[in-house]
């Protein structure tokens, strides 16, 4: 498939976080998993992470994908504020 094409699955899960965190500056969603939808590669540049620890960053991702997760064998979630 070529990068600029989504797979179902990475168009859902982006779909899903831009309506969570509609104020990210960056979402960006790749399957690690061949295809399959079993593993997610996130990436989030959102205010919304502002002054918050990574891990209370990441359970905020975890949070807006608990339906998606069910389904997933894992996620890698790399999570950034804005750069000013």
């Amino acid at each position: 498939r070529s990068f600029t094409s989504q797979t179902d699955g990475e168009a859902r899960v982006t779909r899903v976080l831009w309506e969570k965190f509609p104020r990210a500056s960056a979402i960006r969603v790749v399957d690690i998993s061949g295809g399959c939808g079993a593993m997610y590669e996130i990436h989030i540049e959102s205010e919304d992470f502002k002054e918050k620890r990574t891990v209370q960053q990441h359970q905020m991702v975890n949070q807006a994908l608990s339906e998606e997760i069910k389904s997933m064998h894992g996620l890698r979630i790399f999570t950034s504020t804005p750069k000013p």
